[in-house]
């Protein structure tokens, strides 16, 4: 039996400011929301947990979104065209493991995670994580300390390089688990 429970989200999303305009209601991944509206500038989260992405094919920026009312990205998150792609979260119960790499492909010093980490620097003398392994459960990666800046969803797998998936340049300086806050 998996420990990973694929209890749906929901959410709508608005082609507008505050809930008005066209809607889209959406309870799993969707690569490219124009297919439905030309633009999603707000949404309303009913249950579960989304990353929800500047660009088509869960590309760009991410933001994630918890249960709640969003009446206005571009003040709240500063994106100005909304966005145009999501993934639904799934619900994961059990134990939570990945491990951390300082450089690109496994290399350099590994730290093995089971909780979140609010300083990657001050926890483990790392000043920088290139890769990493995600074993169990859902992770977000913040840019820096005290889970803040821009924001990286990371679901069970390897990534080997950063860089190469359109991260150049940004450093991770803290991680948390995605859990059952939903």
């Amino acid at each position: 039996m998996s420990n990973t429970s694929m209890n749906m989200g929901r959410a709508t999303f608005y082609e507008d400011r505050n809930f008005q305009g066209r809607s889209y209601e959406c309870s799993s991944d969707c690569p490219d929301i124009s297919s439905y509206m030309s633009r999603c500038q707000s949404c309303r989260i009913q249950s579960g947990c989304f990353m929800v992405y500047e660009r088509p094919n869960y590309m760009g920026n991410q933001y994630f979104m918890k249960r709640g009312e969003y009446s206005d990205y571009q003040s709240m998150m500063g994106m100005s065209d909304g966005f145009r792609s999501c993934r639904m979260i799934p619900m994961h119960r059990g134990n939570y493991k990945m491990r951390i790499y300082e450089r690109e492909n496994f290399g350099g010093q590994m730290h093995e995670m089971m909780d979140d980490c609010d300083s990657i620097q001050e926890r483990y003398r790392m000043s920088d994580c290139q890769s990493c392994n995600v074993m169990d459960g859902h992770w977000l990666m913040y840019e820096q300390p005290h889970f803040r800046g821009r924001q990286m969803y990371m679901r069970p797998g390897e990534y080997r390089s950063f860089r190469e998936m359109g991260m150049s340049g940004m450093k991770f300086m803290s991680i948390r688990r995605i859990t059952d806050m939903c």
